[in-house]
């Protein structure tokens, strides 16, 4: 393990082969406590299998992948690595359509939520008042006795961090969170997750530029599974390899 105490999660050498194609060819990736990180690149760059990688989807065929004080993922399954602080958000959201989004949060706080408990005991004050929070943080205050299924795509994406936020993680890994989004949206968006950045570290894959620049943080481009330029959005954008090979299709 790197001896910086300030790293999260440390990617080194990172490699996984599908049938013969190398997903993920080499990676090496170092995300701090406490930072946010942009990841973007041309479809098949490994953004996926690199996601997959961290929450203990998918093995490595060789390389390292350490979060916190050295904890090695590789030899964890995925509900392991859930438990140990780091939260993934997909695409495509997936809330509980028929509950409120109240209930959506209660039923995501991290605690004792085995079906028995779920929605039939009183919630804490101390649930309600992390609940009320989290509404407030995901911009759903005046939405909380709305049934999840009517809010907009937008509203689903923020309820689901939220429900991710519940479970109190140090890393969140967020894919595509504006995808579908109205420009007035994207750009809530982007400032939700610089919020929610403060006390944790955030991995962002997106492909949308404007929401990338609105983040402001440091940029890392894949391509064919490993780091082609990282810096800020300026210096990416005006990396010739970048250019070629992403930004200008």
């Amino acid at each position: 393990m790197t001896d910086h105490a300030d790293t999260l999660l440390y990617l080194d050498g990172v490699t996984v082969s599908f049938d013969g194609f190398r997903a993920l060819n080499a990676l090496s990736l170092v995300l701090e406590r406490g930072e946010m990180r942009a990841v973007i690149g041309p479809n098949g760059a490994g953004k996926t299998t690199m996601m997959d990688v961290i929450t203990g989807k998918t093995r490595p065929d060789t390389g390292r992948v350490e979060f916190g004080q050295g904890t090695d993922l590789t030899r964890m399954d995925e509900p392991a690595i859930a438990a140990l602080g780091i939260g993934r958000k997909f695409q495509k959201p997936t809330v509980f359509e028929p509950h409120t989004v109240w209930d959506n949060l209660l039923l995501a706080l991290a605690g004792d939520r085995r079906p028995r408990f779920t929605l039939w005991a009183r919630e804490t004050d101390e649930e309600r008042d992390r609940i009320r929070e989290i509404l407030n943080t995901i911009r759903l205050a005046e939405h909380r006795d709305r049934r999840a299924g009517d809010l907009s795509h937008g509203q689903k994406q923020w309820l689901e961090i939220g429900m991710l936020l519940a479970q109190e993680p140090q890393l969140l890994l967020v894919d595509e969170p504006v995808a579908g989004m109205t420009d007035a949206e994207t750009e809530q968006t982007a400032e939700l997750l610089r919020e929610i950045n403060r006390p944790r570290s955030v991995l962002v894959v997106e492909h949308d530029m404007a929401c990338v620049r609105a983040l402001g943080v440091k940029v890392t481009v894949l391509h064919e599974g490993s780091v082609l330029s990282e810096g800020s959005i300026d210096h990416v954008s005006a990396d010739p390899r970048v250019i070629e090979v992403y930004l200008g299709r």
